[in-house]
């Protein structure tokens, strides 16, 4: 049978004996049953072994700052999820609990054949698959699914920045960036009875806030995730050179969201992209946010276990911030103010409001947002620390990679190269409301989000 996934994609976790019974696929990051290299790995092993198919979600409620207003977008792209899956013959169900706790029981249960599941550098997320390997003793294998080129192929070590990975993934890109399989041979169907779970019953078992509750602007699930990407495609990727960093233009795609719960794959998403009829100068923008800033944010987090921390930003930065931490800093403000928007900078507010609002704050503003942070706290610990919290707590892409990369790019020129000093900022890139005005009609904006 020929591969349906590129080998090179695909890295054995553990060796084992294998059990009798289904091949599972553990989901984690990428929420889809359409695109889906680790579906698709899990699903050859399913048909060459003559066994059935199993998809799991493991439902842990304390994730990482998430409130209702995450897991609401998450269970119901699930949902769409589980009902194409069945559609296919190929069961899903829900555990609730640490993985640890019950998935390594639910194989047992079942006798699985081996384990599959998605890649994911986050730190909680590698901690859990660890702790799932420590229990088990069937084969099991990671899937990068979320990347065009697979973390562990594109480069072995932490990278500078994006001019050293850059020539790397583009070298790559011919081998990996490739059209799904659409021909998919059938695999056994599950006859047994799983336990049962419900949506409403995973709803409201979730110990989380509720007081930030679920966007009823955002629709979840693949095919919105789709829909959006037509859009996109047809009619706002055209301006995306010259119209992206300007607030009022709706030249973004507006998929970040559908990225980051992997209700749509990325490699879909630059296929799409590739064709769009289009400049070449807009289509290249997109791409190298979408493939090489979005992948160095997973090389960052893969191989920086403190991408979350001071100690991950580079000597110079951490020198020099250190060296003006005695700065005067005329405005400081605490996280409660800052999560109010009650600054004296109606630019900054305005941003604010539009993530807490919106749920996703435009992404030039998130630069001078989190610089603004650092402008306005005792020391980059604490600023740090404000940027992520709120970030995780109101952006419906939150607790990402790209979160925790731009955050330290904004506070700890992580990623970036040293620039004349300046008080506070040492030699960390600055910004400002002068250079925002240079760049958009600033009062525009907080005319939409300044109330």
């Amino acid at each position: 049978m020929k591969p349906l996934v590129n080998p090179r994609r695909v890295r054995s976790l553990a060796d084992g004996r294998s059990g009798a019974g289904p091949v599972v696929y553990w989901m984690q990051r990428d929420q889809r049953a359409e695109d889906n290299w680790a579906l698709l790995a899990a699903w050859q092993q399913a048909v060459e072994r003559q066994r059935p198919l199993l998809v799991v979600f493991c439902l842990v409620s304390d994730f990482l700052e998430a409130t209702m207003r995450q897991f609401s977008f998450l269970l119901k792209g699930l949902e769409e999820t589980s009902a194409t899956l069945t559609e296919r013959g190929i069961a899903f169900t829900v555990l609730t609990g640490a993985p640890a706790k019950v998935l390594p029981a639910f194989l047992r249960e079942h006798d699985a054949a081996c384990l599959y599941t998605d890649f994911n550098p986050l730190r909680l997320c590698r901690t859990w698959k660890a702790e799932v390997l420590a229990r088990i003793s069937i084969p099991a294998f990671e899937v990068d699914a979320h990347n065009v080129v697979p973390a562990w192929v594109a480069s072995p070590k932490l990278e500078v920045g994006a001019r050293t990975l850059r020539p790397k993934i583009h070298r790559l890109l011919p081998e990996f960036l490739e059209e799904f399989p659409r021909r998919l041979p059938d695999v056994l169907p599950w006859k047994q009875k799983l336990s049962s779970f419900d949506w409403d019953d995973c709803r409201t078992s979730l110990k989380v806030r509720r007081d930030i509750g679920e966007l009823t602007h955002w629709v979840p699930g693949t095919h919105a995730a789709l829909s959006q990407l037509k859009t996109f495609a047809s009619s706002m990727i055209s301006s995306y050179d010259t119209g992206r960093n300007d607030p009022n233009v709706r030249a973004q795609s507006d998929l970040s969201p559908y990225l980051h719960f992997g209700q749509i794959a990325p490699q879909r998403v630059a296929l799409v992209a590739a064709r769009a009829a289009v400049t070449e100068e807009s289509c290249n923008a997109f791409l190298e946010e979408l493939i090489v800033r979005r992948e160095l944010a997973d090389n960052f987090c893969l191989y920086e276990p403190r991408y979350d921390s001071v100690d991950a930003f580079p000597r110079w930065a951490r020198e020099s911030l250190q060296d003006h931490l005695k700065d005067p800093r005329p405005h400081r403000y605490t996280l409660e103010q800052f999560e109010r928007a009650e600054t004296h900078d109606a630019l900054w507010n305005a941003a604010q409001r539009q993530m807490v609002n919106h749920g996703k704050m435009h992404g030039y503003l998130r630069m001078y947002w989190g610089k603004k942070i650092l402008e306005w706290c005792r020391e980059p610990h604490e600023a740090l620390a404000i940027a992520n919290l709120l970030n995780d707590r109101y952006e419906l892409d939150g607790r990402d990679p790209n979160g925790y990369a731009g955050t330290a790019w904004s506070i700890g020129g992580v990623h970036d190269r040293a620039w004349p000093t300046r008080p506070i900022f040492g030699k960390v890139r600055y910004m400002n409301l002068n250079g925002c005005r240079g760049k958009f009609d600033v009062d525009a904006f907080v005319n939409v989000w300044g109330t």
